[in-house]
């Protein structure tokens, strides 16, 4: 993923109003991310623990943001193991949580919404790439680092293409 800014981050929600947009909490560490291997940049809301956001990069270059809500309770306690649905790494004690996001248009008004169970850390990314580990949950998978980063960026596709159709 190539660098972004604040300004870019916010212009890029589509599921979300702008006043909505322009009051979220940004990552303060822009600078500092490993945009080189990043397929989104995701990040929960240090201020509203229950919203996360991912913004990822188009095909055509631009930028589309998600708004993401964690469900209530969700990834508390509990010590089964769970995969997410984009890198589908396996975590345990609530290392993957079910977050809706607002679908756009007329089915967002009228109250429709996606659902996804994801990494809580929305860090897909460096798990894909080996670059942050688990706690011990993981699998043997036989496929290369880059046929897991073209699964997860497919993936990813899939969930946004559900949220704006």
């Amino acid at each position: 993923m190539r660098p972004i800014t604040e300004s870019d981050i916010r212009r890029s929600f589509v599921n979300c109003s702008k006043g909505e947009a322009k009051r979220l909490n940004v990552p303060k560490d822009l600078d500092d991310q490993p945009w080189e291997d990043l397929d989104f940049l995701g990040w929960r809301d240090p201020g509203a623990p229950d919203r996360g956001y991912v913004v990822a990069e188009r095909e055509d270059g631009g930028l589309v943001g998600i708004a993401l809500r964690a469900a209530q309770g969700a990834g508390r306690g509990f010590t089964s193991r769970s995969m997410c649905s984009l890198c589908l790494t396996i975590r345990t004690g609530g290392g993957v949580t079910l977050m809706s996001a607002r679908r756009t248009g007329e089915a967002g008004r009228l109250g429709n919404t996606v659902g996804q169970y994801l990494c809580s850390d929305l860090a897909c990314s460096l798990y894909t790439r080996g670059r942050k580990e688990t706690a011990g949950a993981d699998f043997e998978e036989t496929l290369t680092v880059e046929e897991r980063v073209a699964r997860t960026r497919g993936n990813l596709n899939v969930f946004i293409g559900k949220v704006v159709a």
